[in-house]
């Protein structure tokens, strides 16, 4: 991302001019997306340019403070520590036809997910507006949420499916990275790329033994996982999630789960884990624990939320949390400037190499909402059985969440400017961290012997 644009409302037009950007495009597009008329040549979109106006607003930046962040910005390797690339507009008429048609809930679902993970392939507008969502966000890589909740290896394959499908159809727009090097290399490139994370365990639940039971592990390494939740907010055969009121910590055979993964390379995620789940995964640890999109418990208190022994515990592993976007496991206003009380707890408290930012969020096409109001309402369902969540009284506003919308990534450089981080700690915060234990992962993973019977 050069300094080329990057605010594109009347709001901020003044203090672009005067460090000479071009408002309506975020910088850094790679040539073959600007030369291709799919993003450059579009309209930009309104609500990116809302949300930046927002924030702005929000952090009210001197012009130095803004174009140090940007530039800093441009200059680093951004790798978002758990995200989503930017989601797709669904065919509304076809998920009609569909529900129509009598189509499962389950159906339904699967349907409309695949669409807004894949359309980009098929769908010249919605890779417009992927492309230019990946401009304004400054983001080289994310570690992508690849898997859908649960430990079923066949639930586990769907999202990894659609997201490989979708970068082995845009290789001039994303590619999938194996390896750390890899995301250098698309840094190098001016590319965009995305790292794989699974939503969980797979785990065939036959319980034939302990090593059969692991021996998914190593077979979703190869189809590119390269981290795995090791509970998703409910209890498992692993341990305790995040929602849980026992808090009861790791199982027998989720200390096993915790060390086949290390041997292999593969980084346990604790993010959705429960307190003592998350302590006692970094305690047994030889090698990186991460949680990797979560917030401080002594700034909001929430179940996703981690306390400061569990922070520490993780720290001391090497690893590091990512602060999300999430205004609800924020508190306060929930916004950017709450988002940012947490980056700063944290690297007070545990120091600049265990911080990162896991966003939790995405992009969605602008044409998301039109399309949406094509699908019949299918009326009130029952909860999903990953939704196990206590009431939370917590009310989100606009505000909060338009400052801490996915493309204003550069503000949350510019933002860290603000609040004194050296350009070092903000290095390490927006990909440089993630970087590192991704490497160390990886190191280990090439070294790791075929299991022996």
């Amino acid at each position: 991302m050069h300094r080329r644009g990057f605010l594109g409302t009347s709001a901020t037009l003044a203090m672009a001019g005067s460090i000479g950007l071009r408002p309506g495009i975020g910088s850094g597009a790679p040539q073959n997306e600007e030369s291709s008329g799919t993003a450059a040549d579009r309209e930009p979109d309104p609500k990116i340019a809302r949300a930046r106006e927002v924030a702005l607003g929000l952090l009210n930046p001197t012009r130095d403070e803004l174009e140090h962040g940007l530039r800093l910005h441009a200059e680093s390797l951004v790798f978002d520590a758990y995200g989503f690339a930017p989601r797709a507009a669904i065919d509304g008429e076809a998920v009609r036809n569909a529900v129509e048609a009598g189509a499962s809930t389950i159906e339904v679902q699967d349907l409309t997910e695949e669409m807004s993970m894949t359309r980009p392939a098929i769908n010249q507008d919605e890779r417009a507006d992927f492309a230019a969502a990946w401009i304004a966000s400054g983001v080289t890589c994310i570690f992508q949420n690849a898997g859908e909740e649960g430990q079923d290896p066949l639930r586990l394959m769907k999202r990894l499916a659609r997201f490989t499908y979708l970068t082995d159809m845009l290789p001039e727009t994303l590619r999938r990275a194996a390896s750390p090097d890899d995301i250098l290399a698309a840094k190098d490139a001016g590319k965009r790329c995305l790292y794989l994370t699974g939503n969980g365990v797979p785990l065939t639940q036959q319980w034939v033994s302990v090593q059969d039971e692991l021996r998914y592990i190593r077979i979703f390494f190869q189809l590119g996982i390269r981290m795995m939740h090791l509970t998703y907010n409910r209890r498992n055969m692993i341990g305790d999630g995040c929602a849980e009121p026992a808090n009861a910590g790791l199982s027998d055979f989720g200390r096993a789960v915790v060390a086949e993964m290390h041997r292999l390379g593969v980084i346990p995620d604790v993010a959705h884990s429960g307190w003592q789940t998350s302590l006692e995964a970094a305690q047994i640890s030889d090698f990186p624990v991460v949680a990797s999109h979560t917030t401080c418990e002594a700034l909001h208190r929430h179940i996703r939320s981690k306390p400061d022994d569990v922070i520490r515990a993780i720290a001391d592993t090497g690893g590091y949390i990512g602060i999300c976007c999430i205004p609800r496991f924020l508190g306060g206003k929930g916004d950017i400037n709450a988002f940012l009380d947490h980056i700063d707890y944290a690297v007070r408290r545990f120091g600049a190499d265990h911080v990162a930012i896991g966003t939790d969020v995405a992009y969605t096409s602008r044409a998301a909402a039109a399309e949406s109001r094509k699908v019949p309402s299918r009326g009130r369902r029952r909860d999903r059985w990953e939704a196990l969540w206590p009431d939370d009284p917590f009310v989100t506003t606009p505000e909060a969440t338009e400052s801490l919308a996915w493309t204003n990534w550069p503000l949350f450089t510019v933002g860290m400017v603000q609040r004194g981080h050296s350009d070092d700690a903000i290095r390490k915060i927006v990909g440089g961290n993630v970087l590192r234990v991704a490497r160390d992962a990886f190191q280990r993973s090439i070294g790791a012997p075929n299991p022996t019977s």
